[in-house]
């Protein structure tokens, strides 16, 4: 039985089953087993991983926090559907962050001390194999651009703004390795490394702009042409 929590509000329930839950809908939901739009069955899902509704709950209000689901009520959740004007926004706020971090930063003193989190990032998108830890390392290097100018207001400004573009980013990924070599997403980010190497601001923003982020979701060119729908 679940220990009660310390407010009294729900029990705290053992976090290895919504851990278990969480990590299963992310995966299934990155990887377009659930795809967009589609209603998430909790007795099916329940079934199959083998656990009560509560944690799967808590699972599914945890993976809505970050953008991936979205509960409807008295409809249960389904999984978020981003229109393309949903995405286009998110990647020009990010890029906002991103150039905002690196004008009030840059040229930085101690130049490789300061871009060892963001070399760590990189050699964290080398190294991993699974396609979650991918995703994530995707994710890490990003906010390590950001993180490097130390702003505890602007890392968690956009910490929410990375965990919604967690699927386009995935889908970016997917399907670069599938039309050409699963590394050239790391020589994508291997140049901005490059760039931020030279210790110029205007350099790295346009890294950061022409990095290709949005070449293999379709919307390059509707970025450019400012046009709205749903992808």
């Amino acid at each position: 039985m679940a220990a009660p929590s310390p407010t009294g509000s729900r029990p705290v329930l053992p976090a290895t089953l919504v851990e278990v839950a969480g990590h299963r809908l992310r995966d299934a939901i990155l990887s377009g087993a659930l795809q967009p739009g589609q209603k998430i069955v909790e007795e099916q899902l329940c079934a199959d991983l083998g656990i009560s509704r509560a944690p799967l709950r808590e699972a599914l209000r945890l993976l809505a926090q970050q953008g991936l689901v979205e509960q409807l009520p008295r409809r249960g959740s389904r999984v978020a559907d981003w229109s393309r004007s949903d995405i286009l926004q998110l990647f020009a706020l990010r890029h906002v962050l991103e150039q905002h971090a690196i004008e009030s930063t840059l040229p930085l003193g101690d130049l490789d001390a300061s871009l060892q989190p963001v070399r760590d990032a990189l050699d964290q998108m080398r190294a991993a194999t699974d396609e979650l830890d991918k995703d994530d390392a995707h994710r890490v290097f990003h906010a390590a651009v950001v993180g490097l100018a130390d702003n505890r207001q602007l890392n968690l400004t956009l910490e929410p703004i990375l965990l919604k573009l967690q699927l386009p980013m995935a889908v970016n990924l997917r399907e670069e390795a599938r039309h050409h070599h699963p590394r050239d997403g790391i020589a994508r980010h291997a140049a901005i490394v490059t760039a931020l190497e030279t210790n110029d601001p205007a350099v790295v923003i346009a890294a950061l702009r022409d990095h290709g982020h949005l070449h293999y979701l379709g919307l390059e060119s509707g970025a450019q042409a400012g046009s709205v729908g749903h992808r």
